[in-house]
């Protein structure tokens, strides 16, 4: 079998553009491939394009082959547009195997490590930043049966803020805290806002509400940062999501502080995600790999999750987008009681539905300005 072609399609989702690929074979078998990152949709098409001559001609089956090329042989640095489009390729050729070979892609990764999938909400909150919204619609997610939710309580902080407004983000912890009770886990997102000091501040006075984590609360880019506010931090600090290499897992890993570690199979593809997933566990670590894209990285995170021992928790958007949304993929993921059970269909176990992506083309206004008020009701951003 060869890869003869790989197309693309965008879908103008209104909060973030989600590019999907499809890998073509000259045996007939496609794959199904996701290629979405924030705000650089066309950026990451056009990678796809430049990139998939590497992989004309190759058997889809050389998987660890085809990433290896794909992450070394133009040399240079591209970063998570470069992971993006890698990872738009290597999903197809996971889905091909699959297919081909009758199977659900995660028995082709290890098998059934995970019975099933506990999974947290979010994108829940889209509504006005005030404490009673964030009250009211975490009793919602609680009654859907999740037993874990995650939100960003912190508006369109950088770095530092001002008095009232750290007491009201503490305010909306309290709220949400107030809403679920002791026993559901509650996840604090800080989508890389703080400066070190900042960040230990927040970390210290939500330590009274016993978040399960406190997500990102500093840039990733020195991740000596992240290693002093994890050290210092009375509550647990998760992060992984903006890395697209090994090493950098290799080297935040080495300060053994981190032991959440939440790896985007979006920027690494599967086989590195399947290798940076037991470097975690051989640190003593858990996986809670990010998955806020599209709809088919809801599944391929499924896929793996189920597939590594260490996991701990999976992130789900599903739940909470716009109901067409629903119907881009003809067997999106499932969510029951607040858990995730994978499909035996073979490869991902699902297509794409054309006719719905016709209706919802590319908007150059659909990204998520997270440094901007009101960002929380995902919506697109007019200039």
């Amino acid at each position: 079998m060869k890869i003869t072609d790989v197309k693309t399609y965008i879908v103008g989702n209104n909060w973030k553009n989600w590019v999907f690929t499809q890998v073509e074979t000259d045996e007939g078998i496609t794959g199904l491939g996701e290629a979405t990152l924030n705000g650089f949709a066309k950026t990451t098409e056009a990678a796809v394009h430049e990139l998939k001559r590497l992989v004309i001609g190759m058997d889809p089956f050389d998987v660890e082959r085809i990433s290896l090329s794909l992450f070394r042989d133009y040399y240079s640095d591209g970063g998570q547009i470069q992971g993006a489009a890698l990872s738009g390729i290597e999903y197809g050729c996971w889905d091909i195997m699959g297919k081909s070979l009758g199977v659900p892609v995660y028995k082709l990764l290890g098998g059934k490590a995970q019975p099933r999938l506990r999974a947290y909400a979010n994108g829940w909150y889209r509504s006005a930043r005030t404490p009673e919204n964030f009250y009211d619609n975490a009793k919602k997610v609680i009654n859907k049966g999740y037993t874990a939710l995650k939100f960003d309580p912190f508006g369109s902080a950088w770095r530092v803020v001002d008095q009232k407004e750290f007491g009201y983000a503490i305010e909306i912890i309290a709220a949400v805290r107030e809403a679920v009770g002791e026993n559901v886990d509650i996840l604090i997102e800080g989508h890389n806002r703080f400066s070190v000091h900042t960040a230990l501040q927040f970390a210290d006075e939500m330590k009274t509400y016993r978040p399960t984590w406190f997500e990102a609360p500093v840039p990733p880019q020195k991740i000596s940062s992240m290693v002093e506010v994890a050290k210092r931090s009375p509550v647990p600090i998760a992060c992984g999501e903006d890395y697209y290499c090994r090493e950098q897992f290799s080297e935040l890993l080495a300060h053994n502080a981190v032991h959440i570690i939440q790896l985007e199979p979006q920027y690494l593809g599967i086989s590195a995600a399947k290798q940076i997933s037991a470097m975690t566990h051989a640190n003593n670590g858990v996986t809670a790999p990010h998955s806020a894209q599209g709809p088919l990285c809801s599944l391929v995170c499924a896929h793996l999750n189920t597939a590594i021992p260490n996991f701990y928790l999976h992130e789900v958007f599903d739940d909470f987008n716009v109901d067409w949304t629903q119907r881009i993929l003809n067997h999106p993921v499932k969510i029951e009681d607040g858990y995730i059970t994978v499909s035996e269909r073979p490869g991902w176990g699902a297509e794409l539905n054309m006719d719905v992506v016709e209706q919802h083309p590319y908007n150059p206004n659909n990204f998520l300005p997270l440094f901007s008020d009101g960002w929380e009701k995902r919506q697109s951003v007019e200039h």
